[in-house]
């Protein structure tokens, strides 16, 4: 498996989800929504549409087996507004075209945002991509790493300052900076 980035500059954040909006708006749903959760891909595909009909969501995490509830920020929740107007609660949120009712798979969230990383040159992109920017610009924001290692269900703060790529970051500055 190959490890994957952040992504740490807003502006490209920003270029991203104006080009995902122009070209498919299930994929930019997607994107928004992974970036303003930190939920994991596995947990974005298996939500429905009446799971981001209230204030929060409400779920079981897949791989951890634990129940998690997640505020919508307001941002979210007036991107979510107009794409779930109209839509059956039972609807997965990001649906598949294929077959009745079914999620798009881990392996075509993948591919999605493979195809948006290298319209923009990016490397080392993948669906954890967003849960990373996700707990990267909010440790920025806050510098709070014992919350955001609440929100990862992490087991220690040096895990998540390694997962979220600060460690990284760390390293290269001060490697850019050191000679002999």
């Amino acid at each position: 498996m190959n490890y994957v980035q952040p992504i740490r500059d807003p502006e490209l954040i920003t270029d991203i989800k104006k080009y995902l909006r122009e070209t498919n708006e299930r994929n930019y749903i997607l994107f928004v929504l992974g970036i303003n959760t930190g939920l994991r891909i596995s947990d974005i595909l298996k939500l429905r549409v009446k799971d981001v009909r209230g204030t929060h969501i409400s779920m079981r995490e897949t791989k951890t087996g634990k129940q998690k509830r997640i505020l919508i920020n307001p941002t979210l929740k007036n991107e979510l507004k107009g794409y779930i107007e109209g839509k059956d609660g039972d609807e997965y949120l990001i649906k598949s075209r294929q077959g009745y009712n079914k999620p798009i798979s881990r392996e075509m969230a993948y591919k999605l945002l493979n195809q948006a990383a290298k319209v923009f040159g990016l490397e080392e992109i993948g669906t954890h991509t967003m849960r990373k920017t996700f707990g990267y610009h909010h440790y920025l924001k806050y510098k709070n790493i014992a919350l955001l290692m609440d929100i990862f269900n992490h087991s220690s703060e040096r895990i998540t300052l390694r997962y979220i790529g600060v460690n990284q970051d760390t390293m290269d500055n001060t490697l850019s900076r050191f000679s002999l």
